[in-house]
């Protein structure tokens, strides 16, 4: 004696709030999506359909970037180099500033020019002398 059975598909019907709840928790960055998915044993295109629904910031037409922690540690240590190498740059601007102060003050002091002067014409060597 066989039954006839039926596969019967379970539709899950979630509330707004719910779905509201699970947004937030995406847009706080506490949760990336798959985690939510993994937490609520719901599918990642269910939690992408209710963020284009519910978000403030997310629109439908756009793609949802997802940036993983290693990604995330990767900026923040670029931004802190880019920081360091601003901060060195400016330290040997003001050395060079400094530099070019001294030059000045002493080519007035001293009454000579110790700037390269571009303008006049290289040299055609020494001479060769004769020997004694």
């Amino acid at each position: 004696m066989q039954t006839n059975l039926r596969l019967i598909r379970k539709s899950r019907v979630y509330s707004d709030d719910f779905k509201r709840e699970i947004v937030s928790l995406f847009e706080s960055g506490k949760f990336s999506v798959l985690q939510l998915a993994r937490l609520y044993g719901i599918s990642n295109p269910t939690i992408y359909q209710w963020i284009y629904k519910f978000s403030n910031f997310n629109e439908k037409g756009q793609r949802i970037m997802e940036m993983k922690s290693s990604s995330t540690n990767k900026l923040k240590a670029m931004e802190q180099r880019i920081r360091e190498l601003e901060r060195m740059i400016g330290q040997k601007q003001i050395k060079i500033d400094f530099l070019e102060k001294m030059i000045d003050i002493a080519g007035d002091d001293l009454k000579v020019d110790i700037r390269k002067n571009f303008n006049t014409p290289p040299s055609d060597g020494s001479e060769k002398t004769q020997e004694k």
